[in-house]
């Protein structure tokens, strides 16, 4: 199993069928390469990509151009999340298509996330580098993920 959960110690020792519980407040919340985006890793497997985070979003903070490599899901427990195509509110759910691009951003009260990605998105920077959330080069850190789900996807 490669799946894990970061700075779950308490995690070491286990089985590898046994249930991962997490204490989501003990988590420490990371910066990623956006002001005002913080995220709490719950679940990453690094050989397929599968990613689980919770992510709070301050007020007007936004993640700028990036593209869903896979499906993303993501549930809004607390404020708003905004992009080009609408608005997605507490309670709400919004699921995006593997290829969709865009920017999104936060509402003016912020928000906290439930997000899950079957690949981590890749971020489009101004100097022409393709990175993941954190800063890392995506074609170093996920090409060989991408290339483990069935067919991977055309011109990635």
């Amino acid at each position: 199993m490669t799946a894990i959960t970061p700075h779950a110690s308490q995690h070491a020792n286990l089985s590898p069928l046994a249930s991962r519980f997490v204490d989501v407040a003990a988590l420490p919340w990371e910066k990623t390469l956006y002001p005002g985006c913080e995220t709490k890793t719950l679940l990453i497997d690094p050989a397929t990509g599968l990613l689980t985070v919770l992510m709070r979003m301050s007020p007007g903070a936004k993640l700028k151009d990036h593209e869903h490599v896979l499906i993303e899901q993501t549930y809004v427990l607390e404020g708003s999340l905004v992009c080009g195509e609408g608005v997605c509110r507490a309670g709400e759910f919004v699921w995006r298509p593997a290829g969709s691009r865009h920017e999104a951003w936060a509402g003016p009260e912020g928000n906290l996330l439930l997000a899950m990605f079957q690949l981590p998105n890749r971020f489009f920077r101004p100097d022409g580098k393709v990175v993941d959330a954190v800063g890392n080069d995506w074609e170093k850190t996920w090409r060989g993920a991408l290339a483990g789900h069935r067919g991977g996807l055309p011109g990635i």
